[in-house]
């Protein structure tokens, strides 16, 4: 039975019930790493700081999807007695895993801690946040760690869950949990979208959520700084006018100027997407600019047939761009479009609009065959990145590549599914997206240089 969308859907809903939490002294700890996008959303929703509480599974040898215990951070350890019984688990056998997955544990904890100090939980509520428990093993031992931290409240909060499992967790002071559906079999099937979260997703949604509280720029209306007024880089939660609403985005720009790249999200996501904030910080370490931002507001998002709907999607991308240009560090940036799924659509048919300022487009798994009879007006150079194993997807975007008279390469990335996540195979699309903005951005600018003197 799906429940949710993704995880940022799941986060979305979960934030709702947990908005009594705000502006308490509330720390949100993502369980890595399908928690972390999720309680990404959650600290969002609450204005909380956002760390992990890194924890390993200890599996069944026969069986290592199925758990009989967890480990964690600080020496702490839960064992499900009852299945290390009933598969006859040796002394042995528990010594050679746990010794193997603390190891596994201790490089993980140290590649999300690189450059971030953990946060202290001393005297503070720490609200976990997990996608969803199936045992509750890996879920008891956060509490347990989080209990060893100094926390002086616990409260474990998940969109999902069995009830068997709630009923055996006693380290929480509080559990809040969404749904408990009797035919309950394992968390990924009450999500339409349950790919598997990377470690340098983990690490993107820390990294975001650690920039959240620096200073924003002015809503819509408001008088915009002067430019030597304004500290950069900017990293700024914004709000930004389109067809009569206001979109939520998120803006990085590291020096006035600097080439922007606008992400188009697909088929329901959102600036939370982790595939598109990791495809976001490989970006700004080439030092791009990027825009993230939610084409749809949360009631829109309701209507499924939104997600398709691409010529309102790209209105409110074009809508976007010139807010951008209007900003005074971004007036002269080279703009680019980011598309995935049917954000690529949007993207295209937005840089096929008469004058359009787009000097470059990037799709990720997308599907630029939305964009129609406008394919042939897209002047802007675009990459198509498709995965060798999404055999539908690449052949609709050979297709579309015959239909374009712009500078158009399509990039088959080997062993790639639709939602490359694969291993390496995400960091491939983004590196390929680099280099493309990094060249036609430097280009635009170069050219426009050429034309002032």
């Amino acid at each position: 039975m799906t429940i949710y969308e993704d995880r940022a859907d799941a986060g979305r809903q979960l934030a709702r019930r947990l908005l009594p939490w705000r502006g308490q002294d509330v720390v949100v700890l993502g369980l890595p790493r399908g928690g972390v996008p999720v309680a990404h959303v959650v600290a969002e929703a609450l204005d909380a700081p956002l760390d992990v509480i890194v924890v390993r599974k200890l599996g069944v040898p026969a069986q290592p999807e199925l758990a009989m215990g967890a480990i964690g951070e600080e020496g702490a350890r839960v064992l499900d007695e009852r299945t290390l019984q009933y598969f006859g688990v040796t002394d042995a056998q528990l010594e050679r895993i746990e010794e193997r997955e603390r190891a596994v544990l201790e490089a993980r904890t140290a590649r999300f801690r690189e450059g971030r100090e953990r946060i202290d939980l001393t005297g503070r509520t720490a609200l976990i946040v997990d996608d969803g428990i199936a045992t509750g093993s890996t879920a008891r031992v956060a509490c347990r760690i989080a209990r060893q931290l100094g926390a002086a409240r616990v409260v474990l909060a998940v969109p999902v869950a069995s009830e068997d499992a709630l009923a055996r967790i006693v380290e929480a002071d509080e559990i809040v949990c969404l749904a408990t559906p009797r035919s309950f079999t394992a968390v990924g099937h009450h999500y339409r979208d349950f790919s598997a979260t990377q470690d340098e997703d983990v690490v993107a949604l820390l990294d975001s959520a650690l920039r959240r509280h620096q200073p924003q720029l002015p809503p819509p209306g408001h008088p915009s700084p002067d430019p030597v007024d304004t500290a950069y880089p900017v990293d700024a939660d914004v709000r930004l006018p389109a067809d009569g609403t206001e979109l939520e985005a998120h803006l990085h720009l590291p020096a006035p100027g600097a080439g922007v790249v606008v992400f188009a999200h697909g088929s329901g996501s959102s600036r939370h997407s982790p595939r598109n904030q990791h495809v976001a910080s490989v970006l700004q370490r080439a030092g791009l600019g990027t825009l993230l931002l939610d084409l749809l507001t949360p009631q829109e998002e309701g209507d499924r047939a939104n997600v398709f709907a691409v010529e309102l999607l790209a209105r409110r991308l074009v809508a976007a761009t010139e807010w951008l240009r209007r900003q005074p560090g971004s007036a002269d940036s080279p703009v680019g479009y980011f598309g995935a799924s049917t954000g690529a659509g949007a993207a295209l048919w937005a840089a096929a609009e008469p004058g359009s300022p787009v000097a470059a487009v990037v799709s990720r798994g997308g599907r630029p065959d939305l964009a129609g009879s406008r394919l042939g007006a897209v002047r802007a150079p675009t990459l198509l990145i498709v995965g060798g194993e999404d055999h539908e997807v690449l052949g609709l975007n050979r297709r579309a590549q015959e239909a374009m008279r712009c500078p158009a390469r399509l990039e088959v990335v080997a062993g790639a599914t639709h939602l490359f996540e694969e291993p390496g195979t995400l960091d491939r699309a983004a590196q390929l997206a680099r280099d493309w903005f990094t060249e036609h951005l430097s280009a635009a600018r170069e050219r426009r240089a050429g034309a002032s003197r």
